[in-house]
């Protein structure tokens, strides 16, 4: 069954280069295998359902309502003048605010592209009104935008978690010291190019600003703590964070800052039902497809031929950065870990490579693709914000990409980045 397999796949990477949709192809690959193989047709739907049968998948749909309702509920101008009024006073502060909502707004969406879409507006508009070059304000809200999925509460976390079985709770800590790392990195960029770029600062205005924004800004800076805090503390689980942190989101909106209408409910109803579809029909998909590849144990075979291969972890774990920058950049990011964890998982495990490690390591080198051309999906929001060509802002992305990169080899070399603090709150 392995060389059957080994056929179907070839020709399903075939059928993903033609332009045929991901979830069909990966649905076609897996039922020409049942049909090749003899294997009862009646599997296929069966084993598709069984890929949601899964609690913690549940949270995926709860945190992009999370999200909707958020950025419904306007709540990043808040964020944006309390970040501003703390850190715009400082050479280049416009991009160093940019960067802390980026970070901030991680904590309550976990989508880079959500991020961008939301605060990238406000942030490319100020930097831009400060005489910032609009090719350079807009790659600095890309960069910062890639903070959200990793910082918890974080889609292709979850995701990563259901296809790979492992702990959400883990991957959630496990990525706050690494998305720290990112936002100060690129703040250490900022304040490297500031002088040459031309980045000028404002006056401080003051700490009762700080205070009014602060106050202004408070329940919305909550939504992270109320999601963290009550995973550490052992009330609720990742997805009961998620069912938590919606109503949450609905208190601000309709209670606290009165943004939100009940006819909002509608539209905020129907963008997360489209995400989700979709999102779901891949995991769906995925989700037989890859018992397909169990069966034909070709990932078993796979896994133990690199492993022979390649003696030394680090040299694996760079060699799938290296995999994994490449397929990002031409490939949605849930859907190349879908793809990629049945083969790449098994062989890391067998380098004893901690679990929590690799799902952030894999998460991030995707998640940069989502920055650099061609296919980079935050590249094309940032663009149509900032009113540039794409030409220009693959150009002008590419500096960015320097600290993101330090942060990925730090994170490789260095497990206690990514294993400490899950260690410290789990046990």
């Amino acid at each position: 069954m392995i060389g059957l397999m080994t056929k179907i796949s070839a020709g399903w990477l075939v059928a993903i280069i033609a332009g045929m949709p991901l979830y069909a192809s990966m649905a076609a690959a897996a039922l020409v295998f049942l049909y090749a193989g003899g294997i009862p047709l009646g599997q296929l739907p069966q084993k598709m359902a069984g890929a949601m049968n899964s609690f913690p998948i549940v949270a995926a749909p709860l945190f992009i309502l999370m999200g909707n309702i958020l950025a419904k509920a306007q709540i990043t101008d808040r964020i944006v003048a309390f970040a501003s009024a703390i850190i715009g006073w400082v050479r280049g502060g416009y991009a160093h605010a940019s960067i802390l909502t980026s970070m901030i707004f991680a904590g309550m969406v976990g989508s880079a592209v959500a991020d961008a879409a939301g605060s990238g507006a406000i942030e490319i508009r100020a930097m831009t009104k400060a005489g910032y070059k609009p090719e350079t304000a807009a790659a600095i809200t890309a960069a910062a935008a890639t903070i959200g999925p990793i910082i918890p509460p974080s889609l292709p976390m979850v995701i990563y978690g259901v296809s790979a079985d492992a702990s959400i709770g883990r991957l959630f800590v496990g990525g706050l010291i690494p998305g720290v790392l990112m936002g100060l990195s690129l703040m250490v960029m900022v304040s490297l190019v500031a002088r040459r770029e031309g980045m000028g600062r404002k006056p401080f205005q003051g700490w009762r600003v700080v205070g009014r924004t602060f106050l202004s800004s408070s329940f919305a800076l909550m939504t992270p703590v109320l999601i963290l805090g009550g995973m550490f503390s052992g009330i609720f689980t990742p997805t009961e964070a998620a069912a938590a942190a919606c109503l949450w989101a609905l208190f601000l909106g309709f209670v606290v800052y009165r943004t939100l209408e009940v006819k909002d409910l509608g539209p905020i109803l129907v963008d997360t039902v489209e995400t989700t579809g979709l999102v779901t029909v891949l995991v769906m998909a995925a989700g037989a497809l890859g018992w397909c590849m169990s069966i034909s144990r070709l990932p078993q075979t796979l896994a133990p031929m690199i492993t022979h291969t390649i003696t030394n972890p680090i040299v694996f774990l760079l060699l799938c950065n290296l995999l994994l920058l490449v397929v990002g950049c031409f490939m949605e990011a849930l859907a190349a870990m879908l793809i990629l964890i049945p083969i790449l998982v098994p062989a890391a495990l067998s380098y004893g490579i901690d679990p929590t490690q690799f799902g952030v390591m894999v998460i991030l080198n995707l998640i940069l693709g989502t920055i650099h051309p061609p296919i980079g999906v935050v590249l094309f929001v940032v663009t149509r914000i900032a009113n540039v060509s794409f030409e220009t802002m693959s150009r002008a992305i590419l500096p960015w990409l320097i600290p993101l990169l330090v942060v990925l080899t730090a994170i490789t070399l260095f497990p206690p980045l990514t294993t400490w603090l899950p260690k410290l709150v789990f046990g």
